[in-house]
């Protein structure tokens, strides 16, 4: 760890003297890209955060909205990014992110109920991206199934950018409500601040500053010691303990120890408040022997929170923690001062909070806007270019992961993962909390800005497929290295891409996540928008995704453009990423917040069997996946034979499927705001007939060997 020369004159000039060797790390890691946004913040007043259900927007640990027409619930929203430390040790790197995620969750006074993961690896046919991908998922599984808190949404995306550097982005749901809602916000001087939780080690110093460069040829060596180890039955200890904290209402202010340690947690926590503190370091409880004062305040061991408590209550709060078996310590006190910490008769840090957590000076970055791709399409034999999509592990079945996540724990979860969304019963608010999760790296990489509105609006899209309207979004944005203009173009685009879309879609982007410096020996990774966005329903039940048996029930395509006028731009789809070829992105529809509030409609009603959205792979995949043993489909689709393949494998978002008895209604429905197609009705033989209008079959397969083709994951980690 090194304080930047730039940094350290401000820092000299703003003391009046040399910093101390503490100070210095504690400047370094808080001044880092990771912790002050340096070069994306000037980028983020482009997202629209506030809204009529909005309670706590930006700034916080998570996120706070209520659900509409419910006064007393809120639901908390987090995501945070995991990225470097889960190149270097995949286990212990994605076990932490969910537990740094989930304590941000508790920060607020909400219990956690739900997460969702977005992962994103090298090509998967490398050894190296198999090893990654299988530890990742494995410290995911193990971590979340040990605190009892379900993994029911998500993405996996393999693309060869990012074999170097990949990304781990976790997202977290909570609730709570107006009486037990807790900010990161010091409140008073003279109250005491408690920390809670694990002992203090040596792990994971120079996590903030270590996320904020380009992973070196050496990484998976050299900066272990930058990799937090994590303890998932302390978390469920802490969980528990914070939630008889919160009902006792002992706590004022509340942070989770994340980046930058007991340092960072401390000082953002009484500068938000414009206030001080004096900690002494010595009384952390620590489990290693001779700790420094610097490894003491820098340190990034898990399951740890630093309390605001007023001092008639610290001591129920220390028998709580006693009664959970985690440590206590009272590590000193709220003040109206500087930002103060001392070891033994040492005063090793003594600055002014704001400074420490706003000074930060902002980065002036050039920027190249980033080219448009050529057309070059390839010639492929149908049968082929249907095999090779529908197995591609971009978009086969992403059981093998899920299966090993609990995601009925927490008896919460009505609809699980697998589905266009996850919905959550929140009984208190007899209401549903729809859930989708993830970015696309081939959209984002062909075209920025298109691609990260397409992520929006594809998000938006898988919520209103359940019968859900979007409420709120946090998102985490993945960039490379700045300092290169062409990737700083690239993430400038992304970032503008999801805040229109958003803002289109009137849906609060609330919160999230900025990780850059995903750069490494092998380039930058794509820019990559994760989205998590949740929506709201009456009621917990949803129209399943497969079909349903029933040949009176019409299936019909919503929101095709391409149909209607023949055209169809392929770019950004997985039949060109396995292909290798190009074309423009695909134009989005021209009003794509009547067309999500008008597929939740129709997705609620009676007369609707089934729903699927229509995205990565195209119509091809989506139609192989409503497929079932049970129920068969002969689709028509309405193209010459020579437009099929840009008919079935363009990945235009805003599409929905939708099997109904009344399509008639449907039309009318979507009259004015987006085309409808009928492509057949199911059968009971299991079988998919695809045929173009012009009379010619174009392919017959079956459930049994889609199933074969969509198991290329599980086949190949079996």
């Amino acid at each position: 760890m090194s304080l930047a020369d730039s940094d350290r004159e401000l820092v000299v000039e703003e003391l009046g003297r040399e910093p101390t060797p503490a100070e210095a790390a504690l400047f370094e890691n808080l001044w880092s890209e990771h912790c002050a946004y340096r070069s994306s913040r000037p980028l983020l007043s482009a997202f629209e955060s506030e809204g009529e259900n909005v309670v706590i927007g930006p700034g916080d640990d998570a996120a706070v909205v209520s659900l509409p027409g419910d006064d007393g619930t809120y639901v908390t929203m987090g995501i945070e990014s995991h990225n470097h430390p889960s190149y270097v040790d995949p286990f212990d790197g994605a076990a932490t992110g969910v537990g740094g995620i989930v304590r941000d969750t508790l920060s607020m006074g909400a219990y956690p109920i739900a997460l969702a993961d977005s992962l994103y690896f090298g090509e998967f046919d490398r050894e190296h991206s198999k090893y990654l991908f299988e530890g990742v998922v494995e410290g995911i599984s193990h971590y979340g199934n040990c605190i009892g808190v379900p993994t029911v949404a998500g993405s996996v995306d393999f693309h060869p950018d990012y074999e170097g550097n990949p990304l781990v982005n976790v997202a977290c749901v909570g609730l709570t409500s107006e009486e037990r809602l807790v900010t990161a916000e010091a409140q008073e001087p003279g109250n005491k601040l408690v920390l809670v939780g694990n002992a203090t080690g040596r792990d994971g110093l120079g996590g903030a500053s270590f996320a904020s460069e380009d992973l070196s040829e050496d990484a998976e060596t050299e900066d272990r010691p930058a990799v937090q180890v994590g303890d998932p039955y302390a978390e469920k200890l802490l969980i528990e303990a914070n939630e008889r904290l919160i009902e006792e209402g002992l706590i004022e202010s509340a942070r989770d120890l994340g980046a930058a340690g007991l340092g960072g947690a401390s000082s953002e926590l009484v500068a938000k408040g414009g206030l001080g503190a004096e900690i002494e370091l010595e009384r952390v409880h620590q489990r290693e022997p001779n700790m420094n004062a610097l490894e003491i305040l820098l340190a990034e061991s898990q399951e740890r929170m630093c309390y605001e408590v007023a001092p008639e209550n610290v001591e129920r709060v220390r028998e709580i923690a006693e009664r959970f078996d985690l440590g206590c310590s009272v590590i000193g006190e709220v003040t109206a001062g500087n930002y103060v910490a001392t070891f033994g008769d040492e005063t090793v840090v003594d600055v002014d909070a704001e400074f420490l957590g706003e000074g930060a000076p902002m980065n002036n970055l050039e920027s190249v806007e980033p080219e448009q791709p050529e057309t070059d399409l390839p010639e492929v034999n149908l049968e082929e270019a249907f095999e090779t999509v529908v197995s591609s592990p971009n978009t086969s079945s992403k059981r093998w992961v899920y299966r090993q996540y609990d995601h009925e724990v927490g008896v919460r979860t009505s609809v699980g993962p697998g589905d266009d969304a996850a919905i959550i019963a929140v009984r208190e608010a007899e209401q549903g909390l729809a859930i989708s999760s993830g970015a696309a790296p081939n959209w984002t990489d062909t075209a920025p800005y298109e691609g990260a509105r397409a992520v929006a609006l594809e998000n938006a899209t898988n919520v209103a497929a359940k019968g859900a309207t979007p409420l709120a979004a946090v998102d985490c944005l993945n960039g490379g290295n700045p300092e290169k203009p062409e990737v700083y173009g690239a993430f400038e685009g992304i970032v503008d891409g999801l805040a229109d879309m958003c803002a289109t879609l009137e849906t609060p982007v609330v919160g999230g996540n900025v990780s850059l410096y995903n750069d490494s020996t092998a380039g930058p990774i794509p820019p990559t928008p994760t989205l998590a966005l949740v929506g709201a329903k009456d009621g917990y039940d949803a129209p399943p995704l497969s079909l349903a048996p029933e040949a009176d029930a019409e299936l019909l395509l919503v929101g095709d453009y391409g149909l209607e006028s023949g055209a169809f731009d392929l770019g950004g789809s997985e039949y060109l990423a396995r292909f290798d070829g190009s074309d423009a992105f695909p134009e989005l529809p021209a009003e794509p917040a009547a067309l999500v509030e008008t597929i939740a409609e129709v997705a609620d009603d009676d007369a609707t069997h089934a729903t699927h959205d229509v995205s990565h792979g195209g119509l091809a995949v989506s139609l192989a996946e409503m497929v079932t043993e049970e129920a068969g489909l002969e689709a028509t689709l309405p193209v010459s034979h020579g437009e099929v393949a840009g008919a079935l494998f363009h990945e235009q978002p805003g599409r929905v499927l939708i099997q109904t008895a009344e399509p008639a209604a449907v039309r009318e429905a979507f009259d004015g705001v987006a085309p409808v197609v009928s492509l057949g009705t199911a059968t009971d033989d299991g079988s998919l007939v695809l045929e173009a209008d012009v009379g010619t079959e174009l392919l017959e397969t079956d459930a049994g060997t889609i199933d074969e083709l969509r198991s290329t994951i599980g086949d190949e980690l079996a």
